[in-house]
């Protein structure tokens, strides 16, 4: 069963709400699981780094737990973490369909995923800010971490989600760039996109991925997707009318005729992407839309382990 699947998660209509329980639940299953070790106390303490000044260890947390950690302060510098999503009108598919009450496609998964990243940076006093995209960066914000920001990235979010336009094609490469120049160096760059360009495009994204790793950024690029319609192309065996959401063009096939070719060609395409993020060292992830938010929310304290911070 998929996260979204509880109808706890399902029964808010916004994505603070959302956010929020998707967080609440992660936490919970945190502490349950071989990565309890990354604490939730993020807003005042940091598990204390062996070979560190013991002045600041807190002995009351150390009595109660067993375990070391130290206070922070409010002068630290923290992280930086700007979440760029990819707002292309692929992005909306799966459509819905008349009385669906479980629709959540890649672009709903996507923004309460950042939704979700924003609580937790928040909580870590961690600074975050958001860029949105197709042809071009329409939203672009500095980062913060007050709750004000937060609250105005979510309105971007959902202003977005309740005004879709249909036929928007992408310009990732640009948009990379544009970014790569904009934000404070050795950020965390976190990007949700579906990828599906043609090859030229995905060179010039590549290009522009290296520019990000050029100006000293971390990045983990979440491949958003419909795993079991886009990838393994699991439809029943008879004629389809499929429609490319970003051009309008249409085809009619018969789904079981092509099937063995389109998975060939798209394990080929996923088997490229990520050879190609392996070789400039960015952090791929699979990112089913259909497999929940948890995993994208343990990639991130993982990848925050790893970051020296300040």
């Amino acid at each position: 069963m998929s996260y979204w699947d509880d109808p706890k998660i399902r029964e808010f209509n916004n994505l603070d709400l959302l956010a929020k329980q998707v967080v609440e639940g992660f936490i919970i299953g945190l502490h349950k699981s071989p990565f309890h070790g990354f604490s939730v106390e993020f807003a005042e303490h940091r598990i204390y780094n062996q070979g560190e000044s013991t002045k600041n260890i807190d002995w009351k947390v150390f009595a109660r737990t067993n375990k070391l950690f130290t206070k922070r302060f409010e002068e630290e510098t923290n992280l930086r973490c700007q979440i760029v999503i990819d707002t292309s009108s692929s992005m909306y598919f799966p459509e819905r369909k008349a009385g669906d009450k479980n629709y959540l496609n890649k672009l709903y998964f996507s923004s309460l995923a950042a939704a979700s990243l924003m609580q937790l940076l928040q909580k870590q006093r961690d600074a975050f800010g958001l860029s949105l995209f197709d042809e071009t960066v329409y939203t672009h914000s500095q980062c913060k971490s007050s709750t004000t920001h937060y609250r105005l990235l979510l309105n971007y979010l959902e202003k977005k989600l309740n005004s879709p336009v249909p036929l928007v094609t992408t310009s990732t490469s640009q948009a990379l760039h544009q970014i790569a120049e904009s934000i404070h160096k050795r950020s965390l760059v976190i990007i949700f996109s579906d990828m599906f360009e043609t090859s030229d495009e995905q060179n010039a994204m590549f290009t522009s991925l290296q520019h990000l790793k050029h100006n000293m950024h971390e990045v983990i690029l979440f491949h958003v997707t419909d795993k079991k319609l886009e990838l393994d192309f699991n439809f029943e065996d008879r004629p389809y009318l499929f429609v490319d959401l970003e051009t309008g063009n249409e085809v009619k096939l018969q789904a079981g005729l092509v099937k063995e070719s389109y998975r060939k060609e798209s394990n080929l395409l996923l088997k490229n992407l990520k050879m190609k993020c392996l070789q400039y060292k960015i952090d791929f992830v699979e990112a089913d839309i259909n497999e929940g938010f948890h995993p994208i929310l343990q990639k991130y304290l993982v990848k925050r382990s790893k970051m020296k911070v300040g």
